[in-house]
């Protein structure tokens, strides 16, 4: 099998999607407009309101290190359209951003387009660091040996590895 995703060291293509901010406002926002102000810690995930997905956000939002935002931008890319984003950002009260990638532009720009069980496209659970240069400096992606939607990511590893890749000092973490 091939490797999915891409690499550590390639640079991302700028896709622009419809965002969906924490405070409900939706606007079309380019991916480097937003890694330009801070790296972008973007995780692709299966769908709003899927167990594993309410699962893996409530983690990054009780993991304080990514709740604050001050190092890294965290922000969240599914299928879901939206009305749902605005309904799963409020009902779980997230603080992060969440690109409704209903064509999988994103997906496909990231290389991690799914087809699961040759029914439902999607994009395969996994997280991406990208720099203001657009340069991918991190990666994380789920193997599943079923359904690679299905894996959520080590949330404790990746806040290890940015902190070692963007020579952070480490910060004490609530939640974990």
């Amino acid at each position: 099998m091939s490797e999915v995703g891409l690499a550590v060291g390639e640079t991302v293509p700028d896709v622009r999607q419809a965002l969906v901010r924490p405070d409900g406002r939706t606007e079309t926002v380019s991916l480097s407009e937003l890694a330009a102000e801070k790296p972008v810690l973007l995780n692709f995930y299966t769908a709003d309101f899927s167990p594993d997905c309410i699962s893996e956000w409530c983690e990054f939002r009780d993991f304080d290190w990514f709740a604050s935002g001050e190092d890294v931008r965290v922000v969240g890319a599914s299928k879901s359209g939206q009305r749902f984003h605005r309904k799963f950002i409020s009902q779980f009260d997230l603080g992060f951003p969440l690109f409704a990638d209903t064509d999988l532009r994103l997906a496909d720009a990231f290389d991690v387009r799914y087809e699961a069980f040759r029914v439902s496209t999607r994009a395969r659970r996994s997280c991406f660091l990208v720099d203001g240069e657009m340069t991918v400096r991190y990666k994380w992606v789920g193997n599943h040996w079923l359904d690679p939607t299905r894996d959520t990511p080590p949330v404790g590893e990746i806040h290890e590895a940015i902190v070692d890749e963007l020579g952070l000092a480490e910060t004490e973490t609530f939640g974990f």
